[in-house]
């Protein structure tokens, strides 16, 4: 369901919040996985509306609270559905909303997950390792088709040139500490060498190759429109298997951790 927060009441600036079947307010606490979805790219299928994003319900089978978080537009009024908009706006949103939004929801704050999927995937770390106090808000992170810092992303000032974003980047990777991270890819974007560059030492990075074509099928399909999608974990496959298991075992872990 779409919902527009208070300070942007009479704007069309909004997030959707999925609620699982067996949800209660006063029942036990949920987990929840938080999505920045891809940017307008009809190529792919991918319309940049958080209403039509689909990691993070793939990845959590359902089972999660699921919310869809927004880039705001430059004027305050829309989702911006290319690249950040108001990078200093699109932070904020999450860092009042995502505690908000916990508790009006009664999540389990120790096993919160932010996932992203292309422009989403970079925004895992862009947006949400952008300074300290919004990279506290979560405990796991899943990206799917890029990752903050690898290449150049020309005719932006954010991602080039290359050495200055990658800099940048790497200041935003450091925040991750030793918290859960799966990094899924369609093909190879040297994410695993851009992090072991920056965190020779972390042991905290699963690594998932995604062959999807192999999931869904040859494109177009019922499922998604090309390869580079958010949608091989709607039908049983190897990939999906894979995830699955990595995220109950961190859930797992989250779990011990907090009974300890």
């Amino acid at each position: 369901m779409p919902v527009t927060p208070a300070e942007y009441a009479r704007t069309d600036v909004q997030h959707t919040i999925y609620l699982p079947s067996d949800w209660t307010n006063d029942g036990p606490p949920l987990p929840i996985i938080f999505e920045y979805t891809g940017n307008h790219y009809p190529a792919s299928g991918s319309t940049g509306e958080v209403a039509d994003a689909g990691l993070g319900f793939g990845l959590s089978a359902g089972q999660f609270i699921w919310v869809t978080l927004p880039f705001i537009s430059q004027d305050h009024q829309r989702n911006q559905i290319s690249w950040w908009g108001d990078e200093a706006a699109t932070v904020q949103y999450a860092k009042t909303n995502v505690p908000r939004i916990i508790d009006q929801y009664s999540a389990n704050p120790d096993q919160v997950f932010l996932c992203g999927f292309s422009r989403g995937a970079i925004a895992v770390n862009y947006i949400g390792l952008h300074d300290d106090e919004i990279a506290k808000l979560w405990t796991a992170f899943i990206t799917h088709d890029h990752f903050d810092g690898v290449r150049e992303w020309k005719g932006t000032d954010w991602g080039s040139p290359l050495t200055e974003y990658q800099s940048e980047a790497s200041e935003r990777l450091k925040r991750v500490g030793d918290r859960p991270y799966l990094v899924c890819q369609n093909g190879s974007y040297a994410t695993q060498g851009f992090v072991h560059r920056v965190l020779p030492e972390a042991k905290n990075f699963t690594y998932l190759s995604v062959n999807t074509t192999e999931a869904l099928g040859s494109f177009p399909n019922e499922f998604a429109k090309a390869s580079h999608n958010d949608r091989w974990l709607n039908r049983p496959n190897r990939y999906r298997t894979e995830a699955w298991k990595w995220v109950n075992r961190v859930l797992s872990e989250q779990a011990t951790e907090t009974s300890d």
